[in-house]
Order: C-alpha cells, then sequence, then structure tokens
C-alpha cells in the first residue's frame, strides 16, 4: 500500500441536501439508470471530500457494476480511482477481487470503445501493483488487438505500469520493439516510440537509424517524437548528432507548424553554425507571421528574443522579416516585436527600418482600423528611440512626425512634442529647420498639452532674429486679437443688436411645399415655412485654437505662453539694433500677457483664472518692463531653463545605462569546493542543450534555495497562549500564489485529546485549499499540520480558526486561535513606467485612497525613502527634479503586483514653520483591495516610524 494517497481536487458538495446511506443505497438497487448516475455521481463527491461509503462499497459491486450503460461504466472508472481499496491493515480488500475480474472483462469486451476506456483507466490505478498483476496478461493481449484505437491505449497503459512496476512487464523493450517492427497506424507507432525511448534509447535510435529518409512524410505525432528522441540521445554521447542536425533542417519545412517551432529549438541546441541559427530563426519568424493564435505568436516570439541574446550579428539581416509580424492586429504581439526590432536595429539598417516604421505611420493615417491610436503612438515611440540612438535619420523622421502634432489622438501627439524636444536638445543643426516646421503647424494643433510643449521648444530655441519676429507673428494669429477682453465685448454687443425681434434684414424665409396623400386618398399641398437667421455664434469653432483654450479656462497654457513671450522678447532685444522695433514687440508681448490676465478675470471664461497661473504671468510682465535693469533674471529665463532639461536629459540616459548594465552583468558566484569547466577539454559544442528533467524540477520548486533560520523564525505567528490546553504557533512562509501554513500542535494536558480538528477560515481573497482532518494527540505529545491557501488578489487578507477536541462525557473543546494578517507585500514589486503611461493610468483607474500624513519625521526626502520601503514601491520622479532646498516635495510612485495589478502613488507634503511635515498620499489602483491594502500599510507604517534622535 503507498505511504501517501493520491490528491484530488476538492469539489463543492451540497451538505444540505446530502442523502443518508440507506436512500443511496435504495437509489442503487431499485432507481433507474438516471438515478444510479445521480446516487453514483453523490458517492464519488463525498469520496473525494473526505466521507467514504465503504458500505455501499457491495452494493455498488452488486447492482452497478454489471450494467451494460455507457455513462454508468464510465463513471465507474472515477469510482474506482478515488474509493479506498485497502483496509485498515493495509491489506487489498476481498471485494476487489470481484473488481478486478469486471475490470478484466472489459478489456476483453467485443467494443473496442470500452476496452479503449478500461485501459486508459488503468493508466490512473499504475500504483495498486496488487489490482493489476492479473490483469498484465489480458493487457499484453490488446497490443494484437484489430483497432488501433485499443492498440494505441494498451501501449500508453503497459507504458505507466513499467514506470511504477518494472517487475511487471520485465521484457518491456523486447516488446515494444517487436510491436514497432510489426504496426502500420502513425499513432501507435508514437506511443511505442515514447515507450521505447523511456525504457531502452539505444533500441529507439536502431529504429530511427532504419526510417531517416521517411521521417520528413511520417505524421505529426511520430515527428514531434521524433524530435524528441533525438533531443535525449544528444544529451549523452552519440555519434549520431550529424545526421539528427539534418534530420532538423529538414523538418524546419514540415507542415505543422509544431513541428515547425520544435525542430528550430532542437536545432539551436545542437549546433552553434550561422546557418543552422539563421535557418531556426527565419523559421521563428515565419511561425510568428502565420500563426493566428497569438499566444503562440508571442511564445515564438519569446524564443526569437533569446536567439537573438546569443547570437546578435547572425539575425540582423531577418530585421526586415521581423518587421512583417507587426501586421498582426493583437498589441501585445506588436511591441514584442518591436521590442526586438530596436534591439536589432544597428548602423547598417536603419535607414531601412525607419522607412518601414514610417509607411506603417502614414498607413495609420490614411485608414482606419481597430487600435490604430496605439499603434500610432508605439509607431512614434520606436522612431524616437530610433533616432536619437542614430542620428543620421533624426532629419528624415522628425518632419514626417511633425505631421501628426496636430493629431486628435492627444497621446501621440504628446510623444511627437516629447521627440522633437529631445531632437533640438541633441541636435543643433536641426534646429532651424524644426522650429521653423513648428511654427507653420501653430495653426493646426488643438490640444494644450501639445500647445505648451511646442511654446517651450520655440521659446528656448528659436534664435536668429528673422526666425524670432516670425514666431511672434504667428503666436498673434493663433491667440486673434488682443485686448481680447475688449474684442469679447465688442462681439457680445455686435450679437445683441442682430438678436433685436424686429431687425428684418438679419431674417430670411423659405417656403417649400410638396404633395401628400391624405386618408381618404385625396392630394393636398403641405408647405414648410423655415426661418434663418444670420446671426453669428461666437463659438470656440470660429475661434482662434489658442484663444479658445484660454477661453475655456487652461490658463497653464497661457502660463507657459507668457514665458515663450519673455524668451523671445528677450532674445530679440539682444539682437536688434532697432530700439523703437524691440520696444514695439516688448509692448505688444506686455499687452497679450495683460489681456489673458483681464479675460480671466472676466465672466467669458468657463473657469477663472488659478493664483498660480496669475503669479507667473505676472513675474513674466514685471521681467519685461525691467528688461534692461536685472541681468540676473534674463539669465534664468534664457540659459536656466535650457541647462536644466539637458541635466534631465542626462539624469534619465544614466538612469536608461545602469538599468542596461544590470540586465547584462550577472554576478558569478563560485564557492570554494565547486568543480570547475573547462570549455576547451568539453566535447559537446551544443549551444545551451535543454535539459527537461531540470526545466521540471525547478517549475515544481524542487531547486529552490532554502531559507536561512532567522528568515524563518520571524515568520512565526504564535496562535494560542502558553496557559492553553493546546499550544499552536504557525510559520507562515508564501510561495508564489499559495501561503504554506506549517502548525505546530503541542498538547499541554495529561490527557489524550482525540478527534482533534484544527479549523481554518478566511476573510478575503483567500481561498482554503484542504479539508479540515482529525488528529488524535498523546499527553504532552507533538502534532504538526500543514494547510495551503490560495491567494487570489493583493487584498488585505486575514486568517482565523479555531481547535476543536472531544472533552470527557463527550463534551466539545474549543480553543480560540489569534488572527493571521496576510502582509500583501510580498506580492507587491517595485516597477518603472513612463510619464505618460502613469497619468494614462492614472486618469483611467477609478479606486483612490487618500492618506493623510501623520509623521514626527522632519525630513521630506526621508519620508519619501519611508513610504517607498513600507510598500515595495519605486520612486518615478527624477532624482534631480527633487534636489534642491525646498519644504515642498511632490513625488509619483509605482508598483505592480504578482498578479499583473498596478499600483500608482503620488506624495504631496510640506514642510511647515515648526518643522512638522503635513500632506497626503493618494494613491490609484484598478481594483479596490489593492489600493485600501497599501493606505493601510502606509497608515501602519507612519505609526510604527520612529522620530530622528
Amino acid at each position: 500500500m503507498p505511504t501517501e494517497g493520491p490528491c484530488y481536487t476538492v469539489v463543492f458538495e451540497d451538505n444540505t441536501e446530502t442523502p443518508s446511506t440507506q436512500e443511496l443505497r435504495s437509489a442503487l438497487e431499485k432507481g433507474s439508470d438516471e438515478d444510479k448516475l445521480e446516487a453514483l455521481r453523490k458517492i464519488i463527491v463525498a469520496t473525494i471530500n473526505g466521507n467514504p461509503q465503504p458500505t455501499l462499497l457491495m452494493a455498488i459491486i452488486q447492482y452497478i457494476m454489471p450494467s451494460k450503460n455507457k455513462q454508468l461504466k464510465k463513471l465507474l472508472h472515477f469510482y474506482w480511482e478515488v474509493c479506498p481499496k485497502y483496509d485498515e491493515n493495509g491489506k487489498l480488500k476481498q471485494e476487489m477481487i470481484l473488481v478486478v475480474n469486471a475490470i478484466r472483462n472489459d478489456l476483453q469486451h467485443p467494443n473496442e470503445y470500452i476496452r479503449g476506456a478500461t485501459l486508459r483507466f488503468l493508466q490512473k490505478i499504475s500504483r495498486d501493483a496488487e489490482l493489476l498483476e492479473p490483469l498484465i496478461p489480458t493487457l499484453r493481449a490488446n497490443l494484437e488487438h484489430r483497432h488501433s484505437y485499443v492498440r494505441r491505449a494498451a501501449v500508453f497503459a503497459l507504458h505507466t505500469v513499467h514506470r511504477e512496476h518494472t517487475s511487471l512487464v520485465p521484457d518491456a523493450a523486447e516488446l515494444m520493439q517487436t510491436f514497432l517492427a510489426a504496426e502500420s497506424d502513425a499513432s501507435c507507432k508514437r506511443n511505442a516510440l515514447v515507450f521505447l525511448a523511456n525504457v531502452a534509447l539505444p533500441r529507439a535510435v536502431e529504429w530511427l537509424r532504419g526510417v531517416w529518409d521517411g521521417i520528413v512524410s511520417m505524421d505529426e505525432g511520430l515527428q514531434m517524437t521524433v524530435v524528441e528522441v533525438a533531443r535525449m540521445d544528444c544529451a549523452r554521447e552519440t555519434t549520431h548528432q550529424p545526421k539528427y542536425i539534418r534530420v532538423m533542417f529538414e523538418l524546419l519545412g514540415a507542415t505543422s507548424h509544431a513541428v515547425k517551432y520544435e525542430a528550430a529549438t532542437t536545432l539551436t541546441t545542437l549546433t552553434q553554425n550561422a546557418a543552422a541559427v539563421k535557418a531556426a530563426a527565419s523559421c521563428l519568424v515565419t511561425l510568428a507571421i502565420k500563426e493566428s493564435d497569438n499566444n503562440v505568436k508571442l511564445i515564438v516570439l519569446d524564443r526569437l528574443d533569446a536567439l537573438r541574446e546569443r547570437h546578435r550579428r547572425i539575425l540582423d539581416g531577418l530585421i526586415m522579416d521581423v518587421l512583417q509580424v507587426l501586421s498582426s492586429a493583437d498589441m501585445e504581439v506588436r511591441r514584442k516585436a518591436m521590442s526586438i526590432v530596436l534591439s536589432m536595429t544597428s548602423g547598417r539598417n536603419a535607414e531601412d527600418v525607419v522607412l518601414f516604421l514610417k509607411k506603417q505611420l502614414l498607413r495609420t493615417q490614411e485608414q482606419d482600423f481597430d487600435k490604430a491610436s496605439e499603434y500610432r503612438q508605439l509607431l512614434i515611440q520606436s522612431i524616437h528611440v530610433l533616432a536619437i540612438r542614430f542620428p543620421e535619420v533624426a532629419a528624415s523622421v522628425v518632419h514626417a512626425l511633425m505631421d501628426f502634432l496636430g493629431d486628435s489622438n492627444n497621446p501621440s501627439a504628446l510623444d511627437v512634442v516629447a521627440f522633437v524636444r529631445e531632437v533640438v536638445e541633441k541636435f543643433p543643426a536641426l534646429r532651424p529647420a524644426i522650429t521653423e516646421k513648428l511654427t507653420n503647424t501653430l495653426m493646426n494643433m488643438r490640444s494644450g498639452k501639445v500647445f505648451r510643449g511646442v511654446l517651450w521648444i520655440l521659446g528656448e530655441y528659436v534664435e536668429e532674429l528673422d526666425a524670432i519676429e516670425m514666431v511672434l507673428g504667428e503666436i498673434r494669429r493663433i491667440i486673434g486679437e488682443i485686448p481680447i477682453l475688449a474684442a469679447e465685448l465688442r462681439d457680445e454687443e455686435g450679437s445683441s443688436q442682430i438678436d433685436e425681434p424686429h431687425d428684418e434684414g438679419n431674417v430670411s424665409g423659405t417656403g417649400t411645399g410638396r404633395p401628400r396623400v391624405l386618408a381618404d386618398g385625396t392630394y393636398a399641398t403641405e408647405t414648410a415655412y423655415s426661418v434663418t437667421s444670420t446671426r453669428t455664434e461666437s463659438s470656440k469653432t470660429t475661434k482662434p485654437p489658442l484663444r479658445a483654450l484660454i477661453l475655456g479656462g487652461d490658463f497653464f497654457t497661457g502660463a507657459v505662453l507668457a514665458a515663450a513671450l519673455t524668451k523671445l522678447v528677450l532674445r530679440h532685444d539682444k539682437l536688434t539694433s532697432n530700439k523703437s522695433k524691440a520696444n514695439s514687440v516688448r509692448a505688444e508681448a506686455m499687452l497679450t500677457m495683460t489681456s489673458i490676465i483681464r479675460v480671466g478675470q472676466s465672466k467669458f471664461v468657463t473657469v477663472p483664472i488659478d493664483e498660480d497661473s496669475n503669479e507667473r504671468i505676472l513675474g513674466c510682465i514685471q521681467s519685461l518692463s525691467e528688461l534692461h535693469d536685472r541681468r540676473e533674471v534674463n539669465e534664468i529665463f534664457l540659459e536656466d531653463s535650457r541647462a536644466a532639461y539637458a541635466q534631465m536629459l542626462g539624469a534619465q540616459e544614466k538612469r536608461a545605462a545602469e538599468k542596461k548594465a544590470a540586465e547584462t552583468v550577472k554576478e558569478n558566484v563560485i564557492q570554494v569546493d565547486d568543480l570547475l569547466t573547462f570549455r576547451q577539454f568539453s566535447k559537446k559544442s551544443v549551444d545551451e542543450a535543454v535539459d527537461y528533467v531540470e526545466d521540471l524540477g525547478k517549475a515544481t520548486g524542487a531547486g529552490e534555495v532554502l531559507e536561512d533560520f532567522i528568515s524563518n523564525l520571524s515568520r512565526i505567528s504564535q496562535l494560542t497562549g502558553f496557559s492553553d490546553p493546546v499550544y499552536a504557533e504557525a510559520y507562515v512562509k508564501m510561495h508564489g500564489f499559495d501561503i504554506l501554513l506549517d502548525v505546530l500542535l503541542v498538547n499541554q494536558t495529561p490527557n489524550t485529546l482525540q478527534n482533534l480538528c484544527l479549523d481554518f477560515a478566511t476573510l478575503g481573497d483567500l481561498k482554503l485549499v484542504e479539508r479540515p482532518t482529525v488528529y488524535t494527540i498523546a499527553p504532552h505529545g507533538f502534532q504538526s499540520i500543514k494547510a495551503t491557501i490560495k491567494v487570489s488578489s493583493t487584498e488585505t487578507g486575514v486568517i482565523f480558526g479555531s481547535i476543536l477536541w472531544d472533552g470527557p462525557n463527550l463534551t466539545e473543546c474549543c480553543v480560540i486561535l489569534n488572527d493571521i494578517h496576510i502582509d500583501i507585500m510580498d506580492y507587491i514589486k517595485p516597477a518603472y513606467c513612463s510619464e505618460t503611461q502613469f497619468r494614462s493610468m492614472w486618469t483611467e483607474f477609478e479606486w483612490e485612497n487618500r492618506v493623510n500624513v501623520s509623521t514626527k519625521m522632519t525630513d521630506t526626502r526621508e519620508y519619501l525613502k519611508h513610504v517607498m520601503k513600507s510598500t515595495n514601491m519605486s520612486c518615478l520622479t527624477p532624482e534631480g527634479a527633487m534636489s534642491g532646498d525646498c519644504d515642498f516635495l511632490s513625488a509619483n510612485m509605482y508598483a505592480r503586483s504578482l498578479f499583473g495589478e498596478d499600483a500608482l502613488a503620488n506624495l504631496s507634503i510640506e514642510k511647515t514653520e515648526t518643522g512638522a511635515i503635513v500632506g497626503h498620499v493618494r494613491i490609484r489602483s484598478k481594483t479596490q483591495g489593492i489600493a485600501l491594502s497599501l493606505g493601510d500599510r502606509i497608515t501602519m507604517s507612519q505609526r510604527d516610524a520612529k522620530p530622528p534622535l
């Protein structure tokens, strides 16, 4: 008898409708086939959930086993799989002799499908040698059945039996070799080859040697097995490796996509030859283009990316083929393909790649298809990266991208602005042409964010006198007539005169008539008279774009316009010798700024001007009024702003370089007693051979490094007190998406505790996996109990429960356990995203949790580090933006959970005159659980934070 029973799925059992044993017996004995099916199904569910019905075993043998109903037979196989087959002494029950006889009869049944189902059932009870031993002769006889379905199932049944009990099939290798030689069905050959390869690999290789030339024309399943055999044989010393390489080359042209993928993967492990690697990569690219399943596309692209990392220069010629994967409609596939293209791009092919991306960009503008805006944004970002990396292509793409500044898709236009801003900073030779193009496209822009970016660029990088005057003239066009308030008042007065009722000159009427058929069949003429007013409505659509934004309440853009005008006027004053002209330009700029403030305080705007924008515009006016008196202010406008942007770009490049270095550098720690491997002495020339046994060990956690003793102690939770009859403590360990509880129970009484049950319950997105088991603990004895809990989200979870046992006179005794609070920080990891992605998610996410700052800390940056440490979040705000001596700090933070949940946070704090820190932390997420959990975490960390010494 095996020491541990097999593990089954816990099935929900409705206890309110559980019939009694007598009712189930009656249904099995006298019911119809439908009643028997329902009764047997309930017995199986109860058995799986730990409530077997041993008294019903004979009733099932007597009334269900003789039935010819195929559904009952199939359900009966499920019951034989889960029912207890051994008695308390570990010996096979006598009733099982009848069961074995019935199984033997089914293995000799004239219906081939009943034979096949029974053979598949034998694989599930392969551990019970006493049951299988009498069935082996009948099982072997099925290898010669006329139907391939039976022979195929018989091969795998024998394979499973041999794997568990080799002595039951001692001649398995000879048996399968003989079977392979005589078999004609492809599926049976495939199963036999798998069996033979696992039992006697040299015999399987010997069979392959006789069919080298026919492998290309084999069935798909057999070809997959041939690839697997080749992989197994090459894992050891073999002389057939050249033949295997040739076979893999031939299988790259197979009709099956699965065979192509396996052949390409195996080929790269057999040889490092450049031609072989290129052929395998070309096959993977073709699969990524032709395969319809997006999940398969992603898997193939991952494999191609791994191949590219090991063979960088060899695959550069396939970059145009990889670009064809962008024709997929799925954005995840496009992003993955684009990341591979960006990593494969070099100076030799950069122009071709950029030309292709430009054509795709124009296609998104000309054609309307699903997710065109997202694809356009991805293309713009990719072109941005290539233009910065390869300066020779920047000039050819920057003008094409600037056509998208008036795009209705705001993120795409913002990406273009970010690209242009970086180009004009890094490539001074392109500045005149770019600024001229930006000036000409100002009238086409509609977004305030785009206007702000473009106005900043023009204010910083327009340095020629003629260009400055051209920009000022274009700004005059996009803002319209000034003063704005006077023009709006005049328009309102003109429209009120037009609206006077007896003004016949502004009203025109038209009458139209057409015949109509009435209900009685006669004709009549219906006349419609329409009145048209010639009133010109002053709507935002007829106003210049920048004027419409200001009247709509976008005074932040107005403040940026004021700063840009100030820079242009200061530079114009330096370049011109015509003082009258310079004075006129300065006066017009100051009038424009004043009119923005005046209209912001009037009734014509949607939202009144805010204090910050008002103060900033007034500062610009004051700077122009003191043009020649305060030179340090001029330096701030003309030099410091550009220097700050250059510093920000340098910080971004430094962070990107550090990230790339961290990904490429691998720390190899070699212990003192480790074996040294000399590559020159190795006979193998394979490229990272796949060890599937090792992979399986990693997947099941067999190769994990054990934690140290101190780390384990920190995870122990005391569940009961020392004075309780039963002392309990639990070691809580996070393992992927599971929580493993190792509970130690100590009987502190001199009595034996019978029917002791540890019953757990959960709050939150936690689910118990095991059903509670009953134990008996000796006086002052110990009992270790393991429990597994599934976690489905990062919502704060609580585990609570009780210990129950039978006391004197059958009274029930109980001890309530302390609650175990699950720390969600084990599921949250720091992550990074761009500013655009952060803002997009901030707008999209609907759940927000606002936590007020209450701390004894006095340093704002220390408090930021404290919050980042307690929440496992990364800071997205650059260090340069937070540098300097300031009592105010605002920072964005981001983290991602193991379940794919995004968590955003914005910290806004201020240091008061008393030295205390006040402010708040706003947390946003797509689900409520993670927002509340992080808020509680911050509140607890503030409570536990110690004041500085």
